[in-house]
């Protein structure tokens, strides 16, 4: 236990040295940073929310929006299906969960169950196992069509986790560092953007479905009369152009899933801000087919059942390439456009909580979780210094280069630093300095029995060693399931406890000890001080 071979020594500073290396660039400026390599200005901790500032969001996705939206898509296909097999029907009425479908000839009810069960056919890969996405079922001379349970727990998950990502990449759009995206629940995702200085414009980001599509407009349409089967009366969003409202057709000539990019920019004629963007090969290959069809009639773009603008056909347009305008501002213009790349949410998200906290509050909190962690150091060694001594002066010294290490593993993890992990390091502290404690009262015990100098450290580290790694292990396991079961700012605590506690036992029973046997063989005493 007091032998240590040149290349142990050579490990441990090496260790000590790197602690000290990696966590230097926290303290660094931004001009200092961006004048390092990358992998090395980005080793650093990031602050949370609660000590940068910024706005804590949480969205809800509309459920129900989600199974009415599959509902409408049903529609369209059971039309489709009893098309294809002959079969009359007088109505098909959307249900809450399905629809009903009204026959003309009630003996046709087997025939169109038989019709309508095929719709399954596309849906059963979706649930797994083969399982039916419908139930249909026949009721005399109507046919019901009825989502399964199964079928909407799915569609509720697959909603929730297209959202994340969707708001996710609409998060990295704006520039926003370190944003943490989460689901939370059932149908509820939780978003904090640290240093974000306008939460109005994330929540409107956040808050646009941005379903966009493209429809030809009725040109002999009356909008303030009821439309003809297959169309519908769009309003003209704000910013769009012509009348208030048009009659367009309800069938999707383009669908905005089909876009590869879209960026702001500029009208070289007339200098008013525009978005332009472009189809892949499929939405490229059916715009050019639908322009060819409808020169000179209006072809309206359609933002969540808004208008944004509706130009008249000139030309077929074949290189997949197009041009929204309308009156646009810069900022406006860049949003639509980070909206468009993104792509479109599967249901409208509502802001049901919301916090922000200033960047002075953050700051405040900063300082007062430094003084306190300076406060408890000095404390600490305060007390070691008058319990033992010089051997306290060693143990104060390994507290320094445990939090030290502490940071610079945080900082290659480039884990966010919140208040709970500030109050985690200063009671890291307290643990980390139980080890030494223990040492030190072993070396002390084993002194007062008469050990020579040699023989009670020998004895001290060694009776004391396996305290001590049990003691620290228990916590690291009961952090470690603090960190799986728990969440948010618990997260950050358990994590500044684990690095902590794993840097103490190294800097204990190591550095500690180095410094120690270093200090025994200078000096060579015949008895350790009580």
């Amino acid at each position: 236990m007091l032998y240590f071979s040149r290349w142990k020594i050579y490990l441990i500073l090496a260790v000590c040295a790197a602690g000290v290396i990696f966590a230097l660039p926290n303290f660094f400026s931004r001009e200092t940073l961006a004048s390092l390599p990358s992998w090395y200005a980005n080793s650093r901790v990031h602050l949370g929310l609660d000590l940068r500032g910024g706005s804590h969001l949480l969205l809800e996705v509309d459920m129900a929006a989600v199974v009415r939206d599959r509902v409408e898509g049903l529609v369209d296909s059971a039309r489709s299906q009893l098309r294809t097999g002959n079969i009359g029907y007088t109505a098909i009425t959307p249900a809450e969960k399905g629809l009903t479908v009204r026959l003309r000839d009630p003996a046709q009810a087997d025939e169109a169950v038989n019709q309508l069960r095929q719709l399954n056919s596309g849906n059963a890969g979706v649930l797994g196992g083969g399982t039916p996405e419908l139930d249909v079922a026949a009721n005399g001379d109507s046919v019901t069509v009825t989502l399964s349970e199964k079928a909407l727990r799915d569609r509720a998950t697959q909603a929730v986790e297209q959202s994340i990502e969707i708001v996710r990449r609409r998060i990295d759009e704006t520039g926003v560092n370190e944003p943490t995206i989460a689901r939370q629940g059932g149908d509820r995702i939780l978003v904090q953007l640290p240093g974000v200085e306008d939460p109005d414009r994330v929540k409107r980001l956040l808050g646009t479905t941005a379903k966009m599509t493209f429809r030809l407009v009725d040109v002999n349409g009356d909008p303030t009369a009821r439309p003809q089967p297959g169309m519908e009366v769009l309003p003209s969003a704000e910013g769009g152009r012509g009348p208030g409202a048009y009659v367009v057709r309800k069938k999707v000539e383009v669908d905005g899933a089909n876009l590869k990019n879209a960026q702001a920019g500029t009208n070289s004629q007339t200098g008013e801000w525009v978005v332009n963007f472009e189809f892949d090969s499929v939405g490229a290959r059916r715009f050019a087919e639908v322009t060819q069809a409808n020169v000179g009639r209006p072809f309206a773009i359609v933002l969540d059942n808004k208008i944004i603008s509706a130009p008249v056909i000139r030309e077929p347009i074949i290189g997949g390439r197009g041009q929204i305008s309308g009156n646009f501002s810069a900022q406006s213009a860049n949003d639509l456009a980070v909206l468009l790349r993104a792509g479109a949410l599967p249901a409208p998200l509502t802001v049901i909580e919301e916090r922000t906290v200033g960047p002075d509050l953050g700051a405040d909190s900063i300082r007062s979780g430094l003084i306190a962690v300076a406060v408890g150091f000095v404390l600490v060694c305060g007390y070691m210094l008058a319990a033992y001594g010089t051997f306290g002066f060693y143990a104060c010294v390994a507290l320094l280069v445990n939090i030290i290490l502490t940071v610079a593993v945080l900082s290659i993890l480039q884990a966010t630093l919140t208040l709970p992990g500030i109050a985690g390091i200063l009671l890291m502290l307290g643990l980390a300095v139980d080890a030494n404690i223990l040492i030190n009262e072993r070396i002390r015990e084993e002194t007062v029995r008469g050990r020579g100098a040699f023989s009670a450290m020998e004895t001290g580290f060694r009776r004391a060693y396996a305290t001590v790694v049990d003691s620290n292990l228990t916590t690291v396991i009961k952090m470690i399931l603090l960190f799986i079961f728990g969440v948010g700012a618990v997260k950050g605590f358990s994590v500044t406890i684990i690095f902590g506690i794993l840097t103490s036992m190294f800097t204990a029973t190591v550095l500690v000890r180095l410094m120690m046997v270093a200090w025994l063989r200078r000096h060579r005493p015949s008895m350790l001080p009580t």
